[in-house]
């Protein structure tokens, strides 16, 4: 057994076959739009296992599914998450000898009035626990990146007048 950087342990060897990890990522993804398109992101905290690990580099890392859910429902409804319009993969890659997944996720803008695009990229590293569940999340990217494309989507939007007060109060908060 290896110890690996995210805390969980490994055998290694190929536990689950290529298909058999495509096809969770592929539940993922599913998962992923039908939180989005209903608002219940307990879909998504249901994704993992019960001790799962997940990593945020802005947020702090959750231990645990019951962790995990009033962060992702809480995040997501909220500015700018709520003003997020789908969560794509760009790309992926299968890791069978430690059963990850490593993807790019999209995170695009709705449009803030005036027909422009607003978007940033993060890295996503899943590990596979088995039976459709995530053992840990890991979201990889430049917070600073995100913040930037935030608030350029609020001078959009405020300039277009369609600033929603919740962006507004996110922008004092943030110190923009």
């Amino acid at each position: 057994m290896t110890e690996l950087d995210h805390g969980k342990t490994t055998t290694g060897g190929g536990r689950w076959t290529r298909d058999e990890l495509e096809e969770a990522f592929a539940g993922y993804q599913r998962t992923v739009e039908e939180a989005k398109r209903t608002g219940d992101w307990n879909l998504f905290a249901d994704m993992f296992t019960e001790d799962a690990t997940y990593i945020e580099h802005a947020y702090g890392n959750f231990a645990g599914r019951e962790e995990i859910r009033p962060w992702i429902i809480r995040t997501m409804n909220s500015f700018p998450g709520n003003h997020m319009t789908a969560f794509p993969a760009l790309w992926y890659t299968v890791d069978e000898d430690r059963g990850w997944v490593i993807c790019e996720i999209d995170n695009p803008m709705c449009d803030p009035g005036d027909g422009s695009a607003h978007g940033a990229s993060n890295l996503t590293i899943l590990h596979y626990a088995g039976d459709g569940l995530w053992s840990c999340e890991e979201d990889v990217y430049n917070p600073m990146k995100f913040l930037k494309m935030a608030r350029r989507w609020c001078r959009s939007a405020e300039a277009a007048g369609a600033l929603p007060d919740e962006a507004k109060q996110w922008l004092t908060a943030v110190g923009a």
